[in-house]
C-alpha cells in the first residue's frame, strides 16, 4: 500500500468523504479517479462508464494534461484489458500491460504505461465501470508488478464506495428529471384549463363576428370587441404561466450571477472549456433578463451536445441603457441556411422568437469549421 503522506485511514476516509459531496455523476468521476490515484501513487488514473454500444458513455483521465488528452483523440472503445475488466469482471495487476496478449495498442500520442491495476465497479450484478490505475510510483520488483495486493484491496474498497456514490449521483440527476417532467405536465394542464378554453371562445366569437358582418355590421363589430376581450385575458394567462416558469435563482440572485453559477456547473460537467464573464451590467427588466437567460441556455446546449466544442465563451456587457449576451463556441460550426432549408433550427427560431419578444435582436454567425457566435441585444429599460 502506498506510504506516501496521503496514505493510511485518514487518506481513505477523506477519499470517501469527498465522493460523497458531489451529486453531479461526472464531478463524482473526477473525483474518484483523483483519490484513487493519489492514494495508490500511481502516475496515470482513469475511470470508464460503458455505454451499450461497444464504447464509453464517459471517460475521465487523471494525471493527462488537457493537450495530451485532446491529441489522443476520440474515446477508446471496449476492447483489450478495458474489456476484459468489464466482461469477466475481474480485477487485472500486471507487471507491463504492453506484453500481455489482449494487449491491443493505443494512439501515438498516449503516454506509455507499464504496471498496471484494474478492476470493475459494481452495482449488484451489474457492471457500470471499469478503474484502473497504471506507473506505480516506486522502484518495481525485477519483472514484476509495482502494484501490491495491498493497494489492489485497497482499489477494491474504492471501487465499491465508488459504486455507491456514482448509483446516488445517477438516481440525483434522475430524479431532477423527474421533477422538471413533473413541473412541465402541471403546467400544460394549468395552461390547457386556463387558456383553452378561452382560445375557444375567441374562435367561436370570431367566426360569429364573420357571419354577420355583411348583414349587421354593428353586432359584427360587438363580436370583435368581444374577441378582442378575449385575446387579451388569454394573453394575460400565457404571461402568468411564463412568470411562474421564471427560474427562482433568477428571481433571487439576478441574471449575472445566475449566469455565473450555470456556466461554473456545465464547466464541471464537461470536458470542454466554460467561460463566463461580465461588464457593467445592472439589473434589467424581468423579462429580458429571462429571455437572456433562456437564450444563453439554450446556445451553450447546442455548443456543448452538438458541437463538438473544446472552448465556449460566455459573456454580457452593458450596451447603452440596455445589455448584449454573446455565446461563442470553437466547434464544427453550420450553414445557417442549409439549416434553415433542412428545417432544422438548432433552436434559433425559439432565440429569435424570445429576442423579438422582449424588443430585442438576435444574430447567428457561422459557418462549417469556423465555429459560431450567437448574440442577443436587449434595449434594457
Amino acid at each position: 500500500m502506498s506510504h506516501g503522506p496521503r496514505s493510511g485511514l485518514y487518506a481513505v476516509s477523506s477519499a470517501l468523504l469527498a465522493m460523497s459531496r458531489h451529486l453531479e455523476v461526472r464531478d463524482v468521476l473526477k473525483t474518484i479517479v483523483a483519490s484513487a490515484r493519489e492514494l495508490l501513487d500511481a502516475e496515470y488514473a482513469a475511470l470508464g462508464v460503458p455505454d451499450d454500444h461497444g464504447g464509453f458513455a464517459q471517460f475521465v483521465v487523471d494525471g493527462v494534461s488537457d493537450e495530451q488528452w485532446k491529441a489522443i483523440g476520440p474515446l477508446p472503445r471496449q476492447h483489450g484489458i478495458l474489456a476484459a475488466m468489464l466482461h469477466e469482471a475481474k480485477p487485472e495487476r500486471l507487471a507491463d500491460v504492453r506484453t500481455d496478449p489482449r494487449f491491443e495498442g493505443w494512439p501515438s500520442a498516449h503516454p506509455e504505461m507499464s504496471d498496471f491495476l484494474g478492476l470493475p465497479i459494481r452495482d449488484g450484478d451489474e457492471i457500470i465501470g471499469a478503474l484502473f490505475l497504471a506507473n506505480k510510483k516506486c522502484p518495481k520488483p525485477e519483472g514484476g508488478c509495482g502494484f501490491t495486493e495491498d493497494d489492489e484491496e485497497l482499489l477494491s474498497i474504492l471501487a465499491q464506495h465508488a459504486a455507491i456514490a456514482l448509483t446516488n449521483a445517477r438516481l440525483y440527476e434522475r430524479s431532477r428529471e423527474l421533477t422538471i417532467a413533473e413541473e412541465r405536465s402541471r403546467l400544460a394542464h394549468e395552461l390547457h384549463d386556463a387558456v383553452s378554453q378561452k382560445l375557444f371562445s375567441l374562435r367561436l366569437t370570431a367566426q360569429a363576428a364573420a357571419a354577420l358582418v355583411d348583414r349587421d355590421p354593428g353586432r359584427a363589430k360587438g363580436e370583435l370587441q368581444q374577441v378582442a376581450a378575449l385575446a387579451a385575458e388569454a394573453t394575460d394567462e400565457l404571461r402568468a404561466a411564463v412568470v411562474e416558469l421564471r427560474p427562482a435563482a433568477l428571481d433571487e440572485d439576478g441574471l449575472v450571477a445566475t449566469l455565473r453559477t450555470q456556466v461554473q456547473v456545465l464547466d464541471r460537467a464537461h470536458t470542454a472549456r466554460v467561460t463566463f464573464s461580465t461588464r457593467g451590467v445592472r439589473a434589467l427588466p424581468a423579462a429580458q433578463e429571462e429571455a437572456l437567460l433562456r437564450v444563453a441556455q439554450e446556445a451553450l446546449h447546442n455548443a456543448l451536445r452538438h458541437s463538438g466544442a473544446e472552448r465556449v465563451d460566455v459573456t454580457l456587457e452593458k450596451r447603452g441603457p440596455g445589455a448584449v449576451l454573446r455565446v461563442v463556441d470553437d466547434g464544427s460550426g453550420f450553414d445557417p441556411r442549409a439549416i434553415r432549408r433542412a428545417g432544422r433550427h438548432l433552436g434559433l427560431v425559439s432565440m429569435r422568437d424570445r429576442a423579438s419578444g422582449v424588443g430585442g435582436a438576435l444574430t447567428v454567425e457561422s459557418e462549417p469549421g469556423k465555429g459560431t457566435t450567437i448574440e442577443m441585444e436587449v434595449p434594457g429599460g
